[in-house]
């Protein structure tokens, strides 16, 4: 069942457009990338999506509700962000209770099932500031999972990580696959393609191509999902190359 519809989605920041028409359907319970550089419009669309920025013009809709009925849309996505989302000064066990009693979610068991899921128990008395950035990341999407969304928006989960912090949070966003709808961003294609049922190449605000990782290769002509993504945002003004 598609739980996210968009439709001709556009973005203009001034004389910039962010988004241009995009139109993308996503699956319930996948866990699905937005690929591009940096500038590709990722961001905007997922901030649009959770209501943190608005829409230029068309429009999508999220389990049936459209980007009008933002209060209700808000029930059932969270969203972590690629700035920090902790309050600093805070312990990671302040955090977690704090946002808890934001969203109302006072639910002992399922905290406990978050803290042991992300791997944060050893820390839970330390207070955020201190924490490493991998620490710090698995801290926001924990913030990001206490109000038990039906959908999560991860923007750059592992942007500036080490590489085995890297590692370590990719098994976190594994676990959670297929219990909650996940909308990845990132630049890494090897975290897209070790993660994601079915990913979206976008670059300038457009979406170039869709499908899984062997799709857009063979899309491509490719062996390789680098050479794949370089040939179709590197291509994308060549008459040559079809991208859908």
């Amino acid at each position: 069942m598609e739980i996210i519809k968009i439709n001709d989605l556009s973005k203009d920041y001034k004389d910039v457009r962010a988004l241009n028409n995009v139109n993308l359907a996503i699956e319930e319970g996948m866990l699905y990338g937005l690929l591009g550089v940096n500038g590709a419009g990722k961001t905007t669309l997922i901030k649009i999506l959770s209501g943190l920025t608005s829409k230029t013009s068309g429009d999508a809709s999220i389990k049936g509700f459209n980007l009008s009925q933002m209060d209700e849309i808000k029930k059932i996505v969270d969203i972590s962000p690629q700035e920090s989302a902790v309050a600093l000064n805070l312990t990671v066990k302040e955090n977690l209770i704090f946002f808890q009693e934001i969203y109302d979610k006072k639910d002992k068991e399922y905290l406990e099932f978050i803290i042991n899921s992300l791997g944060l128990k050893e820390v839970m008395n330390r207070r955020a500031k201190t924490l490493s950035g991998g620490y710090q990341r698995r801290l926001s999407i924990a913030i990001g999972l206490v109000s038990k969304p039906e959908i999560l928006f991860l923007d750059e989960p592992t942007l500036g990580l080490d590489v085995i912090s890297r590692r370590e949070l990719w098994k976190i966003i594994e676990y959670f696959k297929g219990k909650v709808t996940i909308i990845l961003t990132s630049h890494y294609l090897e975290e897209i393609e070790a993660l994601c049922d079915k990913v979206a190449i976008m670059s300038k605000g457009n979406v170039l191509c869709e499908g899984t990782v062997e799709e857009i290769k063979n899309i491509a002509n490719e062996d390789s999902f680098e050479e794949a993504f370089v040939k179709i945002v590197g291509g994308q003004d060549e008459k040559d190359i079809n991208i859908y």
